[in-house]
């Protein structure tokens, strides 16, 4: 296989070290905040703050008080992963009496069968589709609801799949802070129709997965909230809707999540959206009047809500930060629970505020990152007053930063970094952004010695003309400049998933076989506002494919690129994006690897695919629009599918039709099947087979059909 001598020596000689020795440390600070101790290149060292200097120390760094933490790019580094693995059924309690809650974690898509109450003594539950207390170890049971019942597909204590999927809603069951009260969900699923899945195939006998998946613009589960009162005995049912249809779309409260109970633990509350997400509230709820109030209301008519803001209290439980791009970038303001704005503490309108590092309240200052480096990916830290006064950035904005903050807010350690330039830590003075030390830097003798190649940035324009758009190449570490070389992008792709980014990183390892390694964003990445994701509302599959497309043709007139011989892969959205790269600009892309994708929006569920695309019945052009078996018949390289016979994510149904209108369509293309297989990606090494024969071996056979 041609690469795959290159491959293994390179590997070869990377066992047993890094590429480099990385100059990023984490502080752990002792409880004064006049010292820290970090590792470094294998060794510990303690620094002192009175001296700015650091000696050596034999023991290893102990954690400490913990200081903010902005990190670089948390979207960015985790843009790529797939939408989710396989899901197992939800679990519920056992029979037997049992101490605690036996169960830690819910799998994804479910929810925790059980919660402790604040005090320790009671536990609620989840048991055979209703609602249960007990003592903590077990003993006492009362049954709290009796009608949940399979054959009525209702149930409470727990939720439904598209509510832990798509609102990362993992819990069913809130106890209020004095242990008084407790709050749960009921659902009734009837309205959804299931999506059956043959399982097992590869047994003598098979068997059958029945999940209500409600897919867009079909009825979705009809959700309510209960509260339990332990001492009088009673159920409420919340008045979430206000007294409104859960039939109709439009009404607030389709959609009810993310409960907390306030400080006081008089009212249990949730944020609320309508079925298209374009409205989001913050709602307080009443339990012994089961009305709700609303603290904080948002609406975005052109796009969607974000909806999981970020809600940080301060000391006295009565104020808080939300965060809100109700100006079309991410900012912060100063609520209480009243619901009475008292003052924007951000007013950013050319960037997004990121998360919030740490909140001083004596010195009533808040620290947060924010996207105003020299690019958008670069983040930074800031220093604002929480009366909105004096929004101070303190880094340098030739660079990406992440940060740790000392205890006592004087100081904070910074680690910068680029993509071509490798991390190097600092302490920088909280005050002023002034660097008072230099504390460690990367060594690159190893990364040189192996003549590895820095990934190197490029811009192009997006579709619109205008907005510009980030990529990036990684080079193998023989490249001649002289000679022309195949490509292969990952890609991702869908809204608020970024790819590339300001972390130095290592040339990526399948180079080595021969290849350019491309990344390319979009305006469906994150951190540009609002109005730059507006552009892929209502578009899935147009505006992220014209853009990745156009990423690919900047490369074009580099001497060493071969434009012929493009590849792109990916899973699940990035499935999708593969797929709809090949289908609509076969002169850009000639070969694709698509694992588990999505083929066309009819087939995912609601909530996402609603948030994005809203229902099919008054957005059919966008769906038509955005499937691949549109473009079937347009296919002129090589494509690999491949999809699990067992996912209950991207339905296997997303690939048979793919599947069914390219043999129509009289195409030629591989397929890959994972038995019993969940939500996945195509063997690695497969994939790669695939791409050499394709574009190193036989090139010729690319648009052979």
């Amino acid at each position: 296989m041609p690469g795959y001598d290159q491959s293994q020596r390179m590997q070869t000689a990377l066992q047993g070290g890094g590429a480099f020795v990385s100059g990023s440390i984490t502080p752990s600070w002792a409880p004064d905040a006049q010292s820290f101790t970090y590792a470094q290149a294998g060794k510990n060292y303690r620094f002192e703050i009175a001296s700015l200097s650091s000696t050596e120390s034999a023991a290893p760094p102990q954690p400490g008080r913990g200081g903010g933490r902005g990190a670089p790019g948390a979207e960015a580094l985790n843009a790529n992963v797939g939408r989710g693995a396989q899901t197992t059924a939800q679990t519920e309690m056992p029979v037997e009496p049992v101490q605690g809650c036996p169960h830690t974690s819910a799998a994804r898509g479910r929810q925790l069968d059980c919660a402790m109450s604040p005090d320790g003594k009671l536990k609620a539950f989840y048991r055979a589709r209703n609602f249960w207390i007990a003592n903590a170890d077990g003993s006492n049971e009362k049954q709290i609801t009796t009608d949940g019942r399979l054959a009525d597909r209702t149930k409470y204590g727990t939720g439904s799949w598209v509510y832990g999927e798509e609102l990362d809603q993992t819990t069913a069951m809130w106890w209020s802070p004095d242990s008084s009260k407790v709050g749960f969900y009921f659902f009734d699923e009837s309205p959804v129709k299931d999506y059956y899945l043959q399982m097992e195939q590869t047994n003598v006998q098979s068997s059958i997965d029945a999940e209500a998946y409600p897919k867009p613009g079909s009825d979705n589960p009809i959700v309510e909230v209960y509260v339990y009162d332990l001492s009088a005995g009673k159920t409420s049912k919340l008045d979430v809707r206000d007294g409104k249809p859960f039939s109709q779309n439009d009404v607030v409260g389709h959609y009810v999540y993310a409960m907390q109970w306030s400080p006081d633990g008089s009212e249990l509350m949730m944020n609320r959206t309508n079925r298209r997400q374009q409205i989001l509230e913050l709602v307080a709820c009443t339990p012994s009047t089961t009305k709700c109030r609303i603290i904080v209301h948002e609406e975005w008519p052109t796009g969607w809500v974000d909806n999981r803001p970020q809600m940080r209290y301060l000391a006295d439980r009565k104020r808080f930060i939300w965060e809100s791009d109700r100006n079309g970038f991410s900012n912060y303001y100063l609520y209480d629970l009243t619901g009475k704005l008292l003052r924007p503490i951000t007013r950013n309108d050319t960037f997004d505020s990121g998360a919030i590092v740490k909140v001083d309240e004596a010195r009533n200052v808040m620290f947060y990152m924010a996207r105003d480096g020299d690019n958008y990916m670069k983040l930074q830290l800031h220093r604002v007053s929480l009366d909105g006064e004096n929004d101070l950035r303190l880094t340098d904005t030739k660079f990406n930063h992440s940060v740790n903050v000392a205890p006592d807010n004087r100081y904070f350690v910074d680690v910068y970094q680029t993509h071509d330039q490798p991390p190097a830590s600092r302490l920088v003075d909280a005050s002023s952004g002034k660097v008072a030390a230099e504390i460690a830097k990367s060594d690159m003798t190893r990364f040189e010695q192996l003549g590895l190649k820095k990934i190197e940035m490029f811009t192009y324009l997006a579709a619109d003309g205008k907005t510009t758009l980030y990529g990036t190449v990684s080079f193998p570490s023989n490249f001649d400049p002289s000679k022309k070389y195949p490509a292969l992008a990952s890609v991702y792709g869908g809204p608020n998933s970024a790819v590339t980014n300001e972390n130095f990183a290592t040339p990526n390892a399948t180079a080595e076989y021969g290849f350019l390694m491309i990344q390319v964003g979009s305006r469906s990445a994150p951190g540009r506002g609002r109005r730059v994701l507006d552009s892929a509302y209502m578009k899935l599959g147009i505006t992220e494919i014209d853009d990745m497309a156009l990423g690919i043709k900047a490369l074009w007139d580099k001497s060493y690129f071969d434009k012929g011989r493009v590849g792109i892969y990916g899973t699940s959205y990035g499935g999708y994006s593969s797929v709809m790269s090949m289908l609509r600009y076969p002169d850009v892309w000639a070969a694709a690897s698509a694992s588990s994708p999505v083929t066309a929006w009819y087939h995912y569920d609601t909530i996402y695919t609603e948030r994005y695309m809203w229902i099919p019945q008054e957005n059919k052009e966008g769906y038509e629009a955005g499937s691949a078996m549109t473009y079937a018949s347009k296919l002129k390289g090589r494509l690999l599918i491949y999809y699990g016979t067992a996912d209950n994510n991207v339905h296997p149904n997303n690939s048979m039709q793919l599947i069914r209108a390219l043999q129509r369509a009289n195409k030629s293309f591989e397929l890959q099947v994972g038995p019993d297989a969940g939500h996945g990606s195509v063997n690695n090494n497969r994939m790669m087979e695939f791409f050499i024969e394709n574009l190193a071996v036989r090139p010729e056979r690319l648009f052979a059909q």
